[in-house]
Parts: structure tokens; sequence; C-alpha cells
């Protein structure tokens, strides 16, 4: 039997680097998706020298057929997709006076709506027992009005998954979003590999004990 495969969404240097680090340790083989041809290479090539075996496409996720064609063709190589994690966010510093209504569509589109793309294209390639997670945030429930956007998409976000998860539940398949209660920081309880074992632990827990949503406050 093949290793299992975690695929991560918006794999940039914080909580998607090490959420990849953390499965590639549990002997996951990691599959990678983000915007960046750069810093996909330096990630990709760091998991390969532990011993981790890594593939990775740099595509804009807001571009839906492309998106769904690299994750349709990461399913395809491995077989099988057993975590799907979400991870991607769009900051932009504009209070509600100032944010335009394009702007706010194309950021949830990036940090929510892309995540449908993503599941779709997944779902397929997964069994009974496959996790989807998402890095949540508490400006869902507490938004910092100087970047209205961010706490629409992760109110969004949270909801979508609760969605995904009544919806994927018969067949053993479950979603969820960790909330994360802090800012995160190199330092300290929000650093992005705390967080990252708080998501891993997460998606181990059984069905019966399942939880859409966790709180992690460190």
């Amino acid at each position: 039997m093949s290793n299992k495969v975690v695929l991560v969404v918006g794999a940039g240097p914080g909580v998607g680097a090490s959420v990849a680090r953390r499965y590639g340790a549990a002997g996951y083989d990691v599959a990678l998706v983000a915007r960046s041809t750069e810093r996909l290479d330096e990630l990709g090539r760091s998991l390969q020298a532990d011993g981790v075996t890594t593939g990775w496409t740099a595509v804009d996720i807001t571009d839906t057929d492309a998106f769904s064609d690299a994750v349709t063709r990461f399913g395809r190589f491995a077989d099988r997709i057993d975590v799907l994690h979400f991870n991607p966010s769009a900051f932009r510093h504009q209070d509600p006076l100032t944010l335009t209504a394009r702007d706010l569509l194309a950021d949830v589109h990036l940090g929510a709506a892309s995540l449908l793309t993503a599941v779709q294209a997944a779902r397929p390639f997964m069994s009974a027992g496959a996790r989807i997670t998402a890095t949540g945030s508490m400006a869902a429930d507490q938004p910092w009005y100087e970047a209205a956007s961010l706490g629409v998409q992760k109110a969004a976000l949270r909801n979508l998954l609760l969605s995904l998860d009544t919806t994927l539940a018969p067949s053993g398949i479950h979603a969820m979003s960790l909330t994360v209660k802090g800012t995160l920081a190199a330092e300290g309880r929000f650093t992005p590999d705390l967080v990252a074992e708080a998501l891993f632990r997460a998606a181990q827990t059984p069905d019966a004990d399942w939880r859409p949503e966790v709180s992690y406050d460190g």
C-alpha cells in the first residue's frame, strides 16, 4: 500500500510549510500548491532533503480550471488524497469605506471559494477516513475593520467547512476549521509549528468524536 498523501493548498512559509513538514514527519507523501514558484521550490527541496516524498505545482488557485487540473494530477499520480489542507487567505489593508465590492469578492474567492475547487477535484481520490482541514482565524468572529475582507473570508470558510462536513460525513470523510485565537508569531503560543501540530492532532480525531470547528488558543 502506498503512503498516505496530504495536499497542502497555500503552502507558504508559515503555517502551510509547517503543516507540510508535520505530515511529512508522520510518514505522509506531500503535495504542495501555491502561487510562488520560488517558495515552492525551496519548501519542496527542503522536504525532499528530509526524506519526504514531495511534489509541487505553482498555480493561481483563483484560476479554477488550472487549480482543478493541478489537484487532479496529484490525485491521479498517487491514486489517493488522504488529507486536504486549505491555508490561503488574502490580507488587504482596507476598511469597509475603501474596500470595493470587486476586491471583496476577489479576496473571498481566494480565501474561501477556492476550497470548493480543491474539494471537488480531490473528492474522487478521497475515501472513508479522509480529512479536509483549514486554517481558520478569530477574525471570523472579531474582524479588524482595517482589513475588512479577512473576517469575511474566514467566516465564509468556516461556514463552508460546516456544510462540507455534513455533506461528506455519510462517506466517512470529515471537514474542520481550526480557529486560531491569536496572532501568528515566530515565538510564543502561536508559532506556525504549534498551529500545524494542532491541525494535525485535530485531523486524527475519530468519526465519533469529530467536531467541524476546533478552537486553538495556545
